[in-house]
């Protein structure tokens, strides 16, 4: 830095002085900008851990099917997914929303949306979906998108918002299969952190 400093000093008076300075500030900026930090670790300002239980339609259960496929591809049957690892298959879901994993607990709300099975060559699912919250703990929506590499044990999906209690809420929400039954009954376990909090 001297070096650098003694060339303009060599000019003179303290205007050279100042721009020197102002020269050394400026490469120090850049030198430790470009230095790799510390990753800054953000803590979730709220923090929910929710199950959803989906039974798709398959023909025979009507009184309990929360979820029916809606679109198959050419010639499939809209009771059994297709074969392809499902590709092409989309489902809408109203399933409850239970704070444990058991089917038959109260739910406090209903997950409602869509999947689709868009990858032809392993399982995976695109998701857009809202949990809609009516209990005494919670009172609003919280909605959801993202992608589900669904052979992947825990995946994480954006939290793009809600309404009521989750006023413009954002976050992250690791989804993780807690259960499944054949292709009839899944139980999704939803560990939400929020990251923005209004």
């Amino acid at each position: 830095m001297k070096r650098v400093c003694s060339g303009y000093l060599s000019l003179g008076g303290e205007k050279m002085r100042a721009s020197c300075i102002l020269v050394c500030f400026f490469m120090f900026l850049a030198a430790s900008s470009a230095l790799p930090g510390k990753k800054k670790l953000y803590k979730p300002c709220k923090e929910l851990v929710l199950y959803f239980h989906d039974i798709i339609y398959n023909g025979q259960n009507a009184a309990n099917a929360t979820s029916a496929i809606v679109a198959a591809p050419e010639g499939a049957n809209l009771t059994i997914l297709a074969s392809q690892f499902h590709f092409g298959n989309i489902a809408v879901f109203d399933d409850p929303i239970t704070l444990d994993n058991n089917l038959h607990s109260p739910p406090v709300g209903r997950a409602q949306g869509m999947y689709i099975y868009d990858t032809k060559n392993t399982f995976t699912a695109w998701l857009g979906f809202s949990f809609s919250l009516n209990s005494t703990d919670h009172l609003g929506t919280i909605n959801f998108i993202g992608a589900d590499p669904i052979m992947i044990k825990t995946r994480d999906i954006s939290v793009v918002g809600g309404t009521g209690d989750f006023f413009m809420h954002r976050g992250i929400a690791t989804i993780s299969t807690d259960a499944f039954e054949g292709e009839v009954y899944f139980r999704l376990r939803v560990d939400i952190k929020f990251y923005e909090c209004w």
